[in-house]
């Protein structure tokens, strides 16, 4: 998003010290120093392990056009002085977003929002020039990031919102002001901050409770407290799902071993996403496309094209070993869903590695120990390994319903884990690796499959 000088001045109240001339068009935005473009706007925040301010030099020598900041830098160069550079990078992003003017699609839900945003995105991209939430910024700091690197051109936006509190999603409605609510799902993560499930979804429900008359809700029918949403927006609803009731309908659902099969009216799709959760967020993307104007029947390609994200269900082969790499990050819902793809699976023997889930606080015993009853039962997976801390409950109440302790096995490490599967995975085996970003259940499918 291109915006000159003298309305990021207009926008933020900023104090100009340098010789910059106002008309000087802006055309990137950066917060952090390592990334740093020559003719970027760079925001010196502060954090709680880190402050931009001491990065002000190097940013300018390294090309920056000018640096947003709150406190007192012995620097020369171009600085446009605020009381609060993340109040400034906020209040700008929604001022850029209102100078653009054109409809963002938000997105939220307890898992798949990103999935969820890239698929969306995709689908639009059939027709529409995109823009898009870079990687998962969806918080306080990557939303603003996010809408200012919006191209001037695009013709829609698609912008994932998270949160760990209440009101959060609130404000980045504030932010950026979005017309289309998508809600993927309630679960139970970041419950450690929330009294039950219901206040996750009240959380939640913030985005349709911001859309504005005008707006459209599209709501996961499959959900229950999703579902009830609708009750919170007096504007139009689209539903999607698999249930009879849903707007945009999944049906004649069939998994084979690469991909995933539905039909929507007349129309057949297949993809190679895996599972029921994916054949779900694929039908958010058609719900959107939808509200667009695009065919259905356009849609097919664009489909059967989209390949999961790093670490989101990615699939390999390696030795002759199927590996599912769904180790971005982990909550209860997601985990199931992913033992669900895994209980699909051919081959001789199917092992689940899930790390810790975190976030989960007084609640994270009972969870861990539903998810590894899941597995020992639903999932009827034929080894289960649990890296680090909570990990132990789910994998001693797998144990306890009848796995055994010689297919039940708890690690404090991931790359102890990986050395352990290294000696005992065989040909056919199927292995899937999921758990929370701070357990890094990577490192035990790098270790698994380095050299020796």
């Amino acid at each position: 998003m291109e915006i000159s000088l003298a309305q990021v001045q207009q926008a933020t109240d900023a104090m100009l010290e340098g010789n910059l001339a106002t008309d000087t068009a802006v055309r990137g935005w950066s917060i952090d120093s390592r990334t740093i473009v020559p003719g970027d706007l760079f925001f010196a925040l502060r954090g709680d392990t880190f402050n931009g301010h001491e990065f002000v030099g190097s940013v300018l020598e390294k090309g920056a056009l000018a640096a947003i900041v709150s406190e007192p830098v012995s620097v020369k160069g171009n600085l446009l002085r605020v009381p609060d550079t993340l109040a400034a990078m906020q209040t700008l992003a929604h001022y850029g977003r209102r100078t653009w003017s054109k409809p963002i699609v938000a997105i939220t839900g307890s898992a798949g929002k990103t999935s969820t945003k890239d698929i969306v995105a995709a689908l639009l991209s059939v027709r529409m020039r995109v823009g898009k939430t870079s990687g998962n910024l969806n918080n306080h700091i990557g939303l603003p990031l996010s809408l200012l690197r919006i191209p001037d051109d695009a013709e829609v936006a698609v912008m994932e919102m998270g949160m760990n509190h209440a009101g959060e999603i609130r404000d980045l409605c504030r932010i950026a002001s979005p017309d289309i609510g998508v809600v993927t799902n309630i679960g139970y993560a970041h419950v450690e901050n929330f009294d039950s499930i219901d206040g996750i979804a009240a959380a939640k429900r913030e985005l349709i409770e911001s859309l504005p008359p005008t707006g459209t809700a599209v709501l996961n029918a499959d959900d229950p407290r999703v579902l009830s949403f609708s009750l919170a927006h007096e504007g139009q609803t689209m539903t999607y799902g698999l249930s009879k009731t849903a707007d945009i309908r999944g049906e004649d659902v069939i998994f084979t071993e690469d991909t995933s099969e539905f039909t929507v009216g007349d129309t057949r799709f297949e993809t190679g996403l895996s599972g029921l959760h994916n054949v779900s967020n694929v039908l958010a993307g058609i719900a959107v496309a939808q509200l667009f104007g695009i065919p259905v029947p356009s849609l097919v390609e664009t489909v059967a094209a989209l390949v999961p994200g790093k670490m989101r269900g990615e699939r390999h082969r390696w030795n002759g070993i199927t590996v599912l790499n769904d180790a971005y990050n982990s909550n209860p819902e997601a985990a199931r869903h992913m033992l669900d793809v895994l209980r699909n699976e051919a081959g001789s023997r199917r092992i689940a590695v899930l790390g810790e889930m975190r976030e989960l606080g007084s609640m994270s015993e009972h969870l861990h120990r539903e998810l590894g009853a899941y597995a020992a039962e639903a999932a009827r997976v034929d080894m289960l390994i649990g890296i680090h801390g909570a990990a132990r409950w789910m994998v001693e109440e797998a144990a306890a319903r009848g796995m055994g302790p010689n297919r039940t096995i708890f690690f404090e490490t991931p790359e102890v884990a990986g050395a352990f599967l290294k000696t005992i995975v065989e040909p056919g085996d199927t292995i899937l690796f999921k758990g929370s970003r701070g357990t890094h259940v990577e490192s035990a499918v790098a270790v698994m499959e380095a050299e020796s």
